[in-house]
């Protein structure tokens, strides 16, 4: 697959960021330090190169491991990515993309730490956001629309 130009950034726009991805390099992280570092039970992640990525403005980094970091912001604590200390190649997070529609991950890291029941989803009953008047009318008295 040909590498894509995707945008991304933070939830308050502070750290913003270009890169160049081969969207079959998207995978899902189950490992207990991505679940403790998101707070979810797996991360969406796209591998490349260091070289590919353009930071437009800084991310925080957080050492997450004594051989790992993580660029974050510190302002909204989104979390953007993952980089060993050696190595030429890094994640960002899928989440974190301006426009991650279509991305689709092509395997599991971490298969052994993968909360099953969260996998496959698809028979659960779904709610819009907009059934939920109450939290939909919060938005919109607070901003003039409800979130992306």
């Amino acid at each position: 697959m040909a590498n894509v130009t995707k945008t991304g950034g933070c939830q308050c726009g502070r750290v913003r960021y270009s890169a160049q991805v081969d969207p079959s390099n998207a995978y899902l992280c189950h490992c207990r330090m991505c679940q403790r570092a998101t707070g979810g039970v797996s991360i969406a992640f796209i591998g490349l190169p260091k070289s590919d990525m353009t930071w437009e403005s800084e991310p925080d980094w957080y050492a997450s491991s004594p051989f790992a970091k993580r660029p974050f912001c510190c302002e909204c604590g989104t979390p953007l990515g993952f980089a060993f200390d050696e190595g030429e190649n890094m994640d960002i997070t899928v989440g974190s993309l301006d426009e991650p529609y279509g991305i689709e991950p092509h395997w599991h890291f971490a298969s052994e730490k993968i909360h099953e029941s969260w996998i496959d989803t698809s028979g659960l009953p779904r709610k819009r956001l907009s059934e939920h008047v109450v939290l939909s009318n919060k938005w919109i008295e607070a901003t003039g629309s409800v979130p992306e």
